[in-house]
């Protein structure tokens, strides 16, 4: 039975692709096949950026069914007192695969590819031009994520997200070659993330229309400016220390391995490495969403942006720290005390430049006229997610206090606190903000507010107690702990959390397909009949703003129509 369940996973995969295709082809056919005829051979930045974005939300789901398959085991299985190696069939191998299925796809094929997709859709139009500078390498840096997704969930990698040296050299008998189709997977995402980030740059420095300066730029497209500077200088290290595993595994070069062994020098380096790429990479998973939360908060406020060029700056010195910082995932190596002293400071500095950017966003609520439409509320959940994940951040800054907690569950609940708390809910912000543009219908408010409920409440059950659990001494990447009381109760309440996270899904899944062929038509150029604030254009001024709905009932989201360089 062990052999049985990542397996029956693909399987399972496969046979919903297949009767959902069946389906599009039986009942919906013509409709099918003039999209698809519209989509295939596309370069139009505002198709590629749907596409980015639809292919992102479908590896949400395979994500989260890693997810469940984890939760399920430790909260449910363990957390009543069963084994799950006869209940479920998860040994240490196969729950190790789980996890790691699990971060690669969130990270490298959810949470990137979405937030790409905003940058494809929204960048040309708010900065005036009317394509991406190269829109066939656009469209080709797109066409390289689903084939490289499939060798990922086909690798069943067992090494962990990291990657960590000796394990990712090791030979694993039941899945030799797991670990070289996984870096071959992240070797195309690379290469891609490159394309659309060279891309970024270009059309932002170079095709901005007449009147859109730097320090008038929506702050979106800022984040995507800076966005883009980061994966350009941080991947490349992932890719060399990826080529180096890679080299040890299949040419016997022993850069990372001794032939008697790993010694600890190239498990240190190989550290050093990926982290240098990954710290990064988390502001490259955030800084995107913070561009989407300052577009929401300010329409939805009726205000201009509070402290616009603070707002500017502080996601250049984000960019900044984020090359600094990545020794502090490595205190308990042994570095010299002098060195983690330094990665201390700089790791406690960032947390000014989103100290500006959370108050500045309090600042724009302030006074506002708020619309309390579904995206405010996933943009103030944003707000809370995100102040808890850096708090808890700030204090693993703290030598003494990382020592206690590195690799435990506190751990887990920070990092999936910026990415859950924050970033996930910045990118349903976004959804619901843009998909009356997109789509010309409006969704379901009732489902949109179930759905917020849900997410909102699965994400703090599902972490908090994790918080609980690091602070007690329960372990990370472990597919069992001790049967004591309080690990059973917490990591079933945090089970129970992500079920409710889960079906919160479901209910967003249907609220799109359904309404996107049976919502409410939209009327209207800007669905929140409102003009943007004058950030948010550029440099054109903002009309006189129009009344505010008068009743609750009013149609809710999106945003305003697209500007178009003037002849």
């Amino acid at each position: 039975m062990t052999d049985l369940v990542t397996p029956g996973i693909e399987i399972a995969m496969i046979v919903a692709l297949a009767a959902f295709g069946l389906y599009l082809t039986r009942y919906h056919g013509e409709w099918f096949v003039k999209k698809a005829s519209l989509y295939l051979f596309t370069t139009d930045h505002k198709r590629i950026g749907l596409m980015y974005i639809t292919t992102g939300m479908v590896f949400f789901f395979i994500g989260g069914i890693y997810a469940i398959l984890i939760r399920t085991d430790l909260g449910f299985v363990q957390g009543l007192g069963l084994d799950p190696q006869t209940t479920l069939g998860i040994t240490p191998d196969v729950y190790s695969t789980l996890f790691t299925m699990h971060g690669v796809l969130m990270i490298f094929m959810f949470i990137m590819p979405v937030l790409a997709g905003f940058g494809n859709y929204l960048v040309p139009s708010m900065i005036g031009a009317k394509e991406m500078a190269l829109p066939r390498i656009n469209a080709i840096a797109f066409w390289m994520l689903p084939p490289a997704g499939v060798i990922l969930i086909l690798s069943n990698a067992y090494a962990g997200w990291t990657g960590y040296v000796p394990l990712s050299i090791e030979a694993y008998g039941p899945n030799p070659h797991g670990v070289d189709l996984w870096i071959l997977g992240l070797h195309i995402l690379s290469a891609s993330s490159m394309l659309g980030a060279i891309n970024f740059l270009v059309t932002i420095v170079k095709h901005r229309a007449p009147g859109v300066h730097y320090w008038n730029m929506p702050l979106f497209v800022w984040a995507t400016l800076i966005n883009s500077v980061l994966l350009i200088f941080a991947l490349p290290s992932l890719s060399i220390a990826l080529t180096m595993v890679l080299s040890d595994r299949n040419f016997g070069t022993h850069i990372l391995a001794a032939a008697n062994g790993t010694p600890l020098g190239g498990a240190l380096l190989y550290q050093n490495m990926f982290w240098f790429f990954a710290h990064p990479e988390v502001y490259v998973m955030v800084l995107p969403a913070f561009g989407i939360i300052s577009t929401v908060i300010p329409k939805l406020a009726r205000k201009d942006i509070f402290g616009y060029g603070a707002m500017a700056i502080s996601l250049g010195v984000f960019a900044v720290l984020s090359f600094a910082v990545w020794e502090h995932h490595m205190f308990v190596t042994g570095l010299p005390p002098d060195v983690q002293f330094v990665f201390m400071l700089s790791t406690m500095a960032i947390a000014v430049p989103s100290a500006v950017k959370t108050f500045n966003w309090v600042a724009t609520l302030w006074g506002g006229k708020i619309w309390m439409a579904v995206p405010m509320w996933f943009s103030v959940a944003f707000i809370t997610g995100f102040v808890i994940g850096g708090l808890s951040g700030l204090m693993l800054a703290a030598i003494p206090v990382d020592y206690l907690y590195h690799a435990t569950y506190f751990v887990v609940a920070h990092f999936h606190y910026i990415l859950l708390g924050g970033t996930l809910m910045g990118i349903f912000a976004g959804i619901y903000f843009y998909y009356p543009i997109w789509t010309k219908r409006w969704y379901s408010q009732r489902l949109g507010h179930v759905h917020f409920l849900l997410t909102y409440i699965g994400v703090n059950l599902l972490l908090f107690p994790m918080f609980l659990l690091g602070a007690e001494g329960m372990p990370r990447r472990v597919y069992t702990y001790l049967p004591t009381l309080n690990f059973q109760e917490l990591n079933f309440l945090a089970s129970v959390g992500a079920m409710i996270l889960g079906v919160g899904q479901l209910v967003f899944a249907f609220n799109m397909v359904y309404s996107y062929f049976a919502g409410q038509k939209v009327t209207t150029d800007d669905p929140w009949d409102e003009p943007a604030p004058t950030r948010m254009i550029g440099g054109t001024p903002a009309p006189a703003p129009a009344p505010l709905p008068s009743s609750h009932r009013t149609p809710l989201p999106t945003t305003a129509p697209s500007i178009e360089p003037t002849p």
